[in-house]
Parts: structure tokens; sequence; C-alpha cells
């Protein structure tokens, strides 16, 4: 499933969508940045360089098995010549071509593997070009730090199973109803609130009743570390016979260490 996403490059919104883990870049869209009015003569002018169509024949040599080479030798013998025209569509319908995408409906327009928008960029403008890979390589990294994010929170998740399935077998009678196993469940949940938010869920729902979900999915990295740590210990502290109120003062100092421990290291790393 692609995913859209955009950035602005001097002052020019540019949509960048992902798909099986490449990346297209609005062409479109980087010919407004020379002429909103007329961004696909700007495009296909591009596309009549003899250097335009060799560099995307190239790619596609190297990326599409099923590209259509005699086709693409035909195209690049005619271009460079003062009646030769080419379109994105005719491109890819004549070489089945992957590089380039053309697009339709809200998000439409031509859209460019980011090698090929790159090149496209380059020949625009040099400085055009720089800023729009200094704001690609921003994007990146940001999704980056979300996918660091989410795999901290799937593993709390993870290791959450673990912490009920403690509870189940050694806090939980079989002669309890299901409402009053959901009760042990969330008491033992705000174990762990307590010990690293300072809060149970019912207090953090009531000061922020406009947020959805629940406090942890809006904790940061160094606390869902924390928080991970602190499921396993308390279902080892469970199996142990370890008194609730004896777990909740052991995790909340263990809560303290840690989280000092992990701010440390995040400054020293910020220091560098």
């Amino acid at each position: 499933m692609a995913k859209n996403k955009k950035i602005n490059v001097e002052g020019t919104n540019i949509l960048v969508y992902t798909e099986n883990d490449d990346e297209f870049i609005s062409l479109t869209d980087i010919a407004r940045y020379r002429d909103a009015e007329r961004s696909d003569y700007i495009l296909q002018n591009w596309m009549r360089n003899r250097s335009t169509i060799e560099f995307m024949g190239l790619w596609e040599l190297f990326n599409n098995p099923d590209f259509n080479s005699i086709e693409f030798d035909g195209i690049k013998n005619l271009s460079g010549s003062n009646s030769f025209a080419l379109t994105p569509k005719r491109w890819i319908e004549t070489t089945r071509a992957i590089g380039i995408v053309s697009k339709t409906g809200r998000y439409g327009g031509t859209f460019a593997h980011r090698d090929i928008a790159f090149e496209f960029a380059s020949w625009l403008s040099a400085e055009f070009k720089f800023y729009l890979i200094k704001e690609f390589q921003r994007l990146k990294k940001e999704e980056q730090k979300q996918l660091g994010w989410s795999a901290k929170r799937e593993l709390t998740k993870l290791n959450y199973h673990i912490h009920t399935d403690a509870i189940k077998q050694n806090l939980i009678p079989d002669e309890l109803t299901p409402a009053q196993t959901s009760i042990i469940y969330a008491s033992e949940a705000d174990v762990l609130n307590m010990a690293l938010f300072g809060k149970t869920a019912k207090q953090w729902r009531e000061a922020n009743p406009e947020l959805k979900g629940n406090m942890r999915d809006y904790a940061n990295i160094n606390q869902l570390i924390c928080l991970a740590n602190m499921e396993n210990l308390n279902a080892v502290f469970i199996n142990e016979n370890i008194p609730q109120k004896e777990r909740l003062k052991k995790l909340n100092r263990i809560a303290i260490q840690q989280m000092k421990i992990l701010i440390e290291v995040e400054n020293r790393k910020l220091l560098k």
C-alpha cells in the first residue's frame, strides 16, 4: 500500500509516496518550482533531451526485467531532433517503464523513482536539487525515528503478554468472573503506570479528555524502553509472590534509576 507524504523545497510542496520500499517523487510538483502554469511543458521539454532518455533507459535496464529495450533504442535514436517529442504516458506505454508513473485522482501527476527525480531536479536547477535532497534525507530520518518508536511500542505490547500471563497464573483464581479478572489486570497495569508515570490510567484520561488512546501511546522512546524492562521485572516479582505494594516501590526505584541512565546516554550522544 502506497504511503503519501509531502516535503517543502524552497517554498514548493512536493509529494513523495513510498511503495514496496521504493520512493517516488512528483515530477509535476518539481516542475511547478519553475513554472506553476506550464509544468507539463517543462517536463516534456526535459524528456526531449537525449541525455535524459539515455539515463532513464539505463535505469530501466538495471531495475526492470520487462523493459522493452528495442523500443527504447528507437526512441533514443530519435531523441534530440527538432521534431522529437515524448510524454511520460508514451514512454511508459511504449517501453513498459516502471521508473516513471502517471497517477490520477487527488494525488495525481507524474512521479518518478527518486534516482530519476533527482536527475530532473538537477536539470531544472542545481540549487533546487541540493535542497530537494536535503529535505528528502530529513524525511527519511524522521521516518526512521518513527520506526524506532513503533518498534519499542510493539516490544512493550509483546512484553505485556508475559506480564498478564504471570498475573493469570499467580493472582487470578479460576473462580473469578471476567469482570473481576479485568479489574485485577487493570490494577496490575496501574502498578507499572504509577511506578513510571506517577498516575493511573484513569487519572491520565481524566487529565487528558481530548487525547485518544492511553498514556503509553504518548510516551517517549526512553519511557517505552523502561516500561518494557519493568513489565518483565514485574512478571518475575509476581512469580516470586512479592506483594503488590512492595513491587510498586521496587519498580518505582528501578524506573528512576533506568530513566536517569537513559537520559544520561541520550545527553552524551547529543554532546557528540
